[in-house]
């Protein structure tokens, strides 16, 4: 790469990466930017936002005096992998940057950790990696010209430009040194728009079953990252095809239930994936619309999770699934256990799960208990059920999902006008635990917790009624209780 083909990005990285670049000159060593960072500059993503990988000849104890004095933060946490990570203020703000030295891992058999041993070149390091697209290095020292060179040995850039993955080595050598690598597939594949290699697919249809030695952590890492790619369907297909998902996410290749010629409904494995990709990003400048946009689109990819089990027939009605929903939230809640997800993560996704439908049973028009009584189940999740709920309609009728739209608007600004009348957001009785207790004359008891209850349900059906009212309904419900 010579200097006059040097794009812009690239010399605003160099330029960046330039002193650091001097310090491992004026110790004997080579460093390479290398894998991603590459590849995302030769595709022209903003390198603003880019997190620097290098690699080099120098063992750990010597890339950490490269750094002493430059970095404004270092952490040895992986040194034993020959990984060195550092922190420093830069024109961008806080840049972080790895550091590893060359390398050859291997993972045994029945082993979740590579056997990491360090290497001396810069193409047994890049043979070693996963894909030929990440296989690429810009070395950044010791060349004749002064000008950074490519190494790309295994035609990584032109992969790229043809829209193809493959291995660096047989795809079997690469898939059984990190199984792992055939869930990144899936991801790179509905990332760039790639077509794997006959010989890739062949392997992870041979593979699969590897999967199991992987940490439930880790899969749930690669899962996050895809579900929350601009375009996640090609990878999610991907995951179905080849049978990975049958080792980590089988619920999901159960959607694809048998067509019963008789009694046709919709494939729920297509209509899945359509709503989890009809789930947007919410727009960065509308705060007011604000929502988390993976926790959703992981709400999506559960919703219909309970269909399989429900599955029945009714005549005049065709194909049903009564309860899939409540069905459905609990197998949410055992997989996304076993695949070691946060507490909260659980709750918000199975809740959504369990009130996916709740929108639908309201046909008859909203009262405003009804209203209450949505925001109030939905709580702090509201914002994510009500997108849910609107990219739950996949139909090709343009008039039913005008009319499911229409009335979704409808329930929006219903929810809107009660807010502005009543503190929807925070939906309490009007009185508390202490005002029942001087009231009714009572100490904490199962007394107070059923007053608070029934003075929810007045709130709930009727509003705001006042104090003075709702002391007067709960000595009333207090004397016929007695």
């Amino acid at each position: 790469m010579s200097a006059a083909v040097i794009p812009e990005r690239f010399t605003q990285v160099l330029a960046e990466l330039a002193p650091l670049v001097q310090r491992f000159v004026d110790a004997g060593h080579r460093l390479y930017l290398v894998g991603g960072a590459v590849r995302d500059l030769l595709l022209g993503e903003n390198t603003n936002e880019l997190d620097y990988d290098l690699t080099t000849d120098a063992r750990p104890s010597q890339i950490k005096a490269c750094l002493h004095g430059w970095a404004s933060a270092i952490w040895e946490q992986g040194e034993r992998f020959g990984t060195i990570g550092a922190r420093r203020s830069t024109g961008h703000g806080e840049r972080t940057f790895e550091i590893t030295t060359f390398r050859s891992d291997v993972y045994a058999d029945d082993s979740r950790k590579p056997q990491v041993s360090f290497s001396d070149t810069i193409d047994e390091d890049l043979a070693r990696r996963d894909f030929t697209i990440n296989a690429i290095a810009l070395e950044l020292t010791g060349a004749p010209s002064g000008h950074p060179v490519l190494v790309d040995p295994h035609g990584g850039a032109l992969d790229l430009v043809n829209r193809v993955l493959r291995t660096p080595r047989a795809p079997q050598l690469s898939f059984d040194d990190d199984p792992l690598r055939m869930l990144r597939a899936a991801r790179f594949i509905a990332r760039f728009g790639l077509t794997p290699d006959p010989g890739v697919e062949a392997a992870v249809l041979a593979s699969a079953a590897r999967l199991e030695i992987v940490s439930a952590e880790r899969i749930r890492d690669e899962l996050d990252k895809l579900i929350v790619l601009d375009q996640p369907a090609a990878g999610l297909w991907f995951y179905v095809d080849t049978g990975l998902a049958e080792h980590f996410l089988p619920e999901l290749p159960a959607l694809r239930l048998e067509h019963d010629p008789i009694h046709r409904h919709k494939d729920v494995l297509s209509h899945t994936i359509a709503v989890v990709s009809k789930v947007r990003p919410p727009a960065a400048d509308d705060a007011a619309r604000a929502y988390d946009f993976r926790i959703t689109r992981l709400a999506a990819l559960f919703h219909d999770v309970g269909k399989p089990r429900t599955r029945g027939y009714q005549p005049g009605k065709g194909t049903t699934f009564h309860h899939h929903d409540a069905v459905g939230a609990r197998i949410t809640r055992k997989r996304m256990e076993a695949l070691r997800y946060p507490a909260a993560d659980i709750a918000a996704v199975t809740s959504l799960v369990a009130l996916h439908l709740r929108f639908h049973t309201y046909k008859m028009g909203w009262t405003d208990s009804a209203v209450r009584r949505y925001v109030r189940d939905a709580g702090s999740h509201l914002a994510e059920l009500n997108v849910l709920t609107r990219c739950d309609c996949t139909t090709r009728d343009a008039r039913k999902a005008a009319t499911l739209a229409k009335r979704m608007d409808d329930l929006e600004e219903r929810i809107a006008e009660l807010a502005t009348q009543e503190e929807l957001a925070s939906l309490r009785p009007e009185l508390d635990g202490n005002d029942v207790m001087e009231l009714l004359g009572v100490g904490p008891s199962r007394t107070v917790g059923d007053a608070l209850a029934f003075l929810l349900e007045i709130r709930l059906d009727e509003g705001l009624i006042g104090r003075d009212q709702a002391t007067e309904r709960l000595l009333a419900w207090h004397a016929a209780h007695r």
